[in-house]
């Protein structure tokens, strides 16, 4: 199942996400009262990890709810249903208390860059974080060209990972039960970022320009939805694809991590206590822009799309001073 928060007439709501419309929880549930007279019992709030697994109270109602949208398609009622241009869809966990992404966990994107792709046993993750607070993006809202550094703007598109069962010291052959379902981020990167040109340069400043390049306003459009690990029981097998306007500049698959998403988890909760709604971004494959040096302006539009997840738009605008 694909779930989602959407806005609709000032209020948030749990919905289902489908391609051609969005299910709110509440109004598919009667919907679907009517039509099977079974009642789903769903609690009230807009927290996705209660209709999640593995531990969410209403995974199975909505499970059941989500099956029979899938169904009915288009023949469920109009009642229930909103279009996309009705509702704003909003990211999925919108505060997460921890949000983890990878750098350099495909071998082609290392290679694009210059650089030798090693093998699993040789090294470990490269793990860096992003204020959640600032940084995430409702999917269709801007991405800010910063006016402090508007010239090397990048694009990353990631699969990510939400925790949905807190854990430290998880096992790679456990990982997977952890996990609430998989979203789509858009890793957004400053590539030439340097505060104070005039600088004395310091042996470590050419990393904190990379790291401090991750942290601008909007840099992480999230969503569109979760989709739950029953609809993607391997998720080293999902397409990805990433279009700059209406040319494709990333296309790859899961499959050609370095680090599948069940040894990603293992190595993050191995020193630190991962929670319920963590979220772990897992590299972008090859075809950033740093690569041909193209980089987004103002008036561009990024779409970020995973199988079996869907698409984030991003236009891109520049930062209002």
């Amino acid at each position: 199942m694909r779930i989602c928060r959407i806005q609709h007439q000032g209020r948030v709501h749990p919905a289902i996400y489908h391609d051609k419309f969005l299910v709110p929880l509440a109004a598919g549930a009667k919907a679907y009262t009517d039509a099977t007279h079974e009642k789903l019992d769903l609690p009230a709030g807009d927290d996705l990890l209660a209709f999640l697994p593995p531990d969410g109270k209403a995974c199975e109602s909505v499970k059941k709810l989500a099956e029979w949208v899938e169904r009915n398609g288009e023949g469920v009622p109009a009642a229930a249903r909103l279009s996309h241009t009705e509702a704003k869809v909003l990211v999925p966990i919108p505060r997460p208390n921890k949000l983890f992404l990878l750098a350099g966990n495909y071998g082609d994107h290392i290679r694009e860059g210059g650089g030798i792709a090693p093998e699993r046993l040789e090294t470990f993750p490269y793990v860096f974080m992003k204020p959640p607070s600032t940084t995430l993006t409702n999917p269709g809202d801007p991405v800010q060209v910063p006016s402090v550094s508007p010239n090397a703007i990048d694009w990353e598109l990631e699969l990510a990972i939400v925790i949905g069962r807190g854990g430290k010291h998880i096992k790679e052959a456990d990982a997977l039960e952890f996990v609430a379902g998989y979203t789509v981020i858009n890793d957004i990167s400053d590539r030439k970022f340097r505060p104070n040109p005039q600088r004395k340069e310091r042996p470590k400043d050419s990393f904190f320009d990379w790291l401090h390049g991750k942290w601008h306003d909007s840099f992480c459009p999230c969503g569109p939805c979760i989709t739950s690990p029953d609809a993607i029981p391997d998720p080293q097998k999902l397409k990805m694809q990433l279009r700059l306007n209406d040319e494709v500049k990333q296309d790859a698959t899961t499959a050609l991590q370095i680090f599948p998403v069940a040894a990603v988890i293992e190595f993050i909760s191995s020193f630190v206590t991962l929670e319920p709604g963590d979220i772990i971004s897992t590299g972008t494959p090859s075809g950033v822009g740093a690569a041909s040096n193209t980089f987004v302006k103002p008036g561009d539009t990024l779409t970020a799309t995973i199988e079996h997840i869907g698409s984030i738009v991003s236009p891109i605008v520049a930062e209002k001073t």
